[in-house]
Formats: structure tokens, sequence, C-alpha cells
């Protein structure tokens, strides 16, 4: 049986072998990758505000054996399918990731694992999408769908990270109890997001503008909910000052002070779009830059619980070994 060529047998291994990217090439990429889960988020928002979340009545394919549909289908096919073909973007963008990361020097383990768990998230996530189609978006699954992307904002954000940083075993740059804080204030962070999709799921925006179908809403009233979840909001604000006011007087780090005042903004502003969108009854493009900036106070928080410790190259008292380049161990191969 004829040995099948390196490119087909390991792909990844084939192209580390002959590419190695400088750390701002690798940087990028995790950074795009981050981008563009972000940008899924705003376009899957945009889905079920246009009333186009079953442009597509069926899943896998878009209807009967269609794989993409036709145009006939309006322009809530159109919308629909579109944020379907960002999925294969996301993919590239992700998939970019993992070749970078695959291809550094010296090879990292840990970040090479962390780059492939954003595509296991992202497959994952687009199987659920289907679900939502299939359960003609039952607002409890579409919620869920929304917070399986704030996971994959996570992985994205822990990435991007990583490339920067060492593979040591990572240092607090804070006190347990300033940490602790930290976990409180994320703790706060998650629970405001669950109950923003509560939100959307109560509110006037179901995803579909067709008769044929009633879909399905979160029996309470949106706006008790909506109470709610500001009240969350002005927690996690009041955390976030009280630790500002912690690290200040703790003198920590410029790093973690500066990540908090970053994430107090981003929550000045996002406070602001949901109360106007609130007085203004929810109109669609407000509620979808609202999701924008939930997405943003994520990453916000993410940052600043990671600035809160360091990874150094080496283990403390480690002596690195000599670095061996790709040229010098084929030379020694050919010996």
């Amino acid at each position: 049986m004829p040995k099948l060529p390196d490119i087909a047998r390991n792909p990844l291994a084939f192209i580390a072998a002959r590419w190695t990217p400088d750390p701002v090439t690798v940087r990028r990429a995790a950074l795009a990758a981050l981008v563009m889960s972000v940008v899924i988020v705003v376009t899957g928002g945009a889905v079920r505000l246009t009333a186009s979340g079953l442009g597509c009545p069926t899943w896998p394919t878009c209807s009967g054996d269609s794989l993409l549909g036709t145009r006939e289908m309006g322009v809530h096919h159109a919308i629909e399918i579109s944020n379907r073909m960002l999925t294969y973007v996301l993919c590239a963008a992700v998939g970019w990731a993992i070749i970078a990361i695959r291809a550094m020097e010296p090879r990292r383990t840990g970040l090479y694992r962390l780059a492939w768990a954003q595509f296991w998230v992202v497959v994952g996530n687009a199987v659920w999408g289907g679900l939502t189609v299939l359960t003609k978006l039952n607002p409890y699954v579409v919620s869920l769908h929304f917070l399986l992307s704030a996971a994959l904002i996570t992985v994205a954000v822990l990435t991007w990270q990583r490339v920067d940083e060492g593979d040591a075993s990572p240092r607090p740059l804070v006190g347990k109890p300033v940490r602790q804080l930290g976990q409180v204030l994320a703790g706060a962070t998650a629970v405001l997001i669950v109950v923003g999709t509560l939100v959307t799921g109560a509110g006037p925006h179901p995803g579909d503008s067709s008769t044929a179908h009633k879909v399905q809403r979160i029996d309470v009233d949106w706006k008790t909910i909506a109470q709610l979840h500001a009240d969350f909001a002005w927690v996690v604000v009041g955390l976030t000052v009280a630790l500002w006011f912690v690290l200040r007087a703790v003198d920590a780090p410029r790093g973690p002070q500066r990540r908090v005042a970053e994430l107090f903004g981003v929550l000045m502003g996002q406070g602001v779009i949901g109360y106007v969108q609130y007085f203004t009854h929810l109109p669609a493009a407000l509620v979808d830059l609202h999701m924008f900036g939930a997405s943003l106070v994520w990453i916000a928080l993410l940052r600043v619980l990671l600035a809160m410790r360091e990874r150094p190259v080496y283990e403390p008292g480690a002596v690195p070994a000599p670095a061996v380049t790709r040229q010098q161990a084929q030379e020694g191969v050919l010996r």
C-alpha cells in the first residue's frame, strides 16, 4: 500500500516543519479568533432582532434538501443564511490560530490545546444553534445559545492572553482576599448576563415574523425581569468600584488597576445603552448594541481576573534547556 504524503498524514506538523511564525503573527491570529467570536454574537442577535430566526426553517439544511435555500425565500432567509455562513469564517479564524500556535517555537502544548478548545466550542455551539431552529426558537434554548457564545469568548480571551505569557505555574500579583473579591465580581457578572438572556427571552423580539408558528416566550413580564437585570448591574458596578479602591489601598501593580478601570468604563457605556433601550421599549438596533456591550463586559471582566496573576516562562529556580532550532534538529538527524 503506498505511503501517504506527510501533508496528508499530519498537515499541521507538515506546516510547522516548514514555517515558524513570529510572535506578532501568533498574537494577531489569536486576536482574530476573539474578534470573530464577538462578531458572531452580534450577527446572531441581528438574526433574531430582524425576525429572521426561522428564515431557514430547517437544520442542517436551509429548506428541505437545499443547503442554502433560494432567493425566493426572502430577506429573512438571506439574513439567516448569511449568519450561518459566518460560522465558516469563524472556523477559519480559529483554524488560523490553531495553525499559528502549532507552528510556534518552542512548541506550547497547553496553548495549543486551548486553541483546539475554541474549535470544539464553535462546533458545539453551531449544533446548538441548529437546535434553536428545530425547537422553533424556544427561548431557553436560545438563551443557552448565547451563553455558549460567552464560553467561546472565554476560551478565546484565555488563548489570546496566554500567547504573551509563559507556561510556568501562575503566580498571584495580589493577595488572596483581593482575588476572592474578584471572583465574587465574576460570579455577579455571570448572573447579570444570565438574567439578561431571560430579559431577551421574555421581551418583544421572539425572532420570527411569520404567523405560521407562534414562538414560545418566557411567561413573565419582561419589564420585571429587566428591573432585576438592572439591580444586578448596579451590584456589579458597586463590586467593580470596591475592587478598584481595594487595589489602590494595597498598592497593587498598575496592570490590575488599569483593567478594573477599563471594566468600569465598559459598564458605564453598557448601562447607558441599557436604560435608553428600556425607556424606548427595546428597539432592535439598541438591543443588538447591548448584546455587543455584554460581550465587551465579559471580556473586560476576564482581563481583570487574568491581570491579577502572571505566568513566567520558567518555573522559579528552573534552568532553561538550550534552544534547538528546526535546522539544528534536522542537521542532527542527518548526522
